[in-house]
């Protein structure tokens, strides 16, 4: 004969245990709906995010001034073309850098462009940074110049990155026509034709000292 006998309470258990489950489910989605609903009703609104497809995309200068006015981006070198801080350089100076950077290549330099042509809206700005890295527009002058007497604002100014380029150019510049102008800018280079033959004329201080910065 089959045994049909149970253990006591065998049947109660199992009945209560889902039972409990499905509480416990029920009473933490309430807790949620309710914490939810007090978040939302505490917290302002979020601002929904947009995007535009004329946006700048990462990695390039946002604002008004850009490469454009002659923001640099790390990695040029004095043969790229498209960025105007290269391209707008005076001509003849252009083809100074490049015939000594093709030198300095075999050598193992490569020259890389820290700045170069710079609209006169970029070097105001330069200048009021300047004012406010060094608390004094005296003391900035000595770094930064003016937009009507920057030579970079004419093309006529380039700066090199990097030491091995302008520790290169310290001891070969004068071959191309390429000085140092002062003695606390040793990346400040510039175009002085008749260095090839007699040598880059004596070094400013820095551009207080420089005849040119008066005007």
């Amino acid at each position: 004969m089959p045994r049909t006998s149970r253990l006591p309470g065998t049947s109660s258990r199992r009945t209560v245990r889902p039972l409990l489950f499905a509480g416990l489910v029920l009473a933490v989605a309430a807790m949620t709906a309710a914490l939810g609903y007090q978040a939302l009703k505490s917290s302002p609104a979020l601002p929904t995010a947009t995007f535009s497809a004329s946006a700048p995309p990462r990695g390039e200068p946002r604002g008004p001034l850009g490469e454009a006015d002659g923001a640099v981006p790390d990695g040029v070198t004095v043969f790229d073309d498209a960025i105007p801080a290269v391209a707008k350089l005076d001509p003849d100076l252009l083809k100074a850098v490049r015939q000594a950077a093709m030198d300095a290549s075999d050598d193992g330099v490569q020259f890389y462009v820290s700045s170069g042509w710079r609209s006169p809206e970029y070097q105001d700005q330069l200048l009021r940074d300047a004012v406010a890295e060094y608390g004094s527009e005296d003391e900035a002058a000595r770094w930064v110049a003016t937009a009507t007497t920057s030579p970079h604002v004419a093309g006529d100014a380039v700066d090199i990155g990097r030491a091995d380029a302008t520790e290169w150019l310290s001891r070969h510049g004068a071959e191309y026509g390429l000085c140092q102008i002062y003695r606390n800018e040793p990346w400040h280079y510039e175009l002085r034709t008749e260095a090839i033959e007699h040598g880059c004329p004596r070094m400013y201080a820095d551009p207080t000292q420089d005849p040119r910065m008066q005007q």
